[in-house]
């Protein structure tokens, strides 16, 4: 289960339940894969609506990335994650949310 204390977001890829979190080196490889001059860059563009199939899939990398998983965006690029784009995108907002906010009481 995961524990939005803890910023976990949970992913089910390919029929298996996965723990996403952005740690700390997660968020670093996230700001380098987007070549942002800063995370609040990428959280403007959420915010804003402006985000990219390439940016949820980058804070998807990097948060399961950050839960334990050691995949690569080219294994998440041919996986089936469930709820589909709608999904992922729900999920890698949610993951940025939990990285820099206590979750709601």
């Amino acid at each position: 289960m995961a524990n939005p204390w803890a910023g976990e977001v949970a992913l089910v890829v390919d029929g298996e339940r996965r723990v996403a979190k952005l740690t700390l080196g997660a968020l670093a490889e996230l700001e380098a894969e987007l070549a942002c001059g800063s995370l609040v860059e990428v959280i403007d563009r959420f915010e804003q609506g402006r985000h990219s199939a390439r940016d949820v899939q980058a804070v998807l990398v990097a948060g399961l990335r950050g839960g334990g998983w050691d995949v690569t965006a080219a294994q998440l690029i041919s996986a089936d994650i469930a709820g589909g784009p709608l999904s992922a995108g729900a999920v890698a907002a949610e993951l940025l949310v939990r990285a820099f906010s206590l979750p709601e009481q």
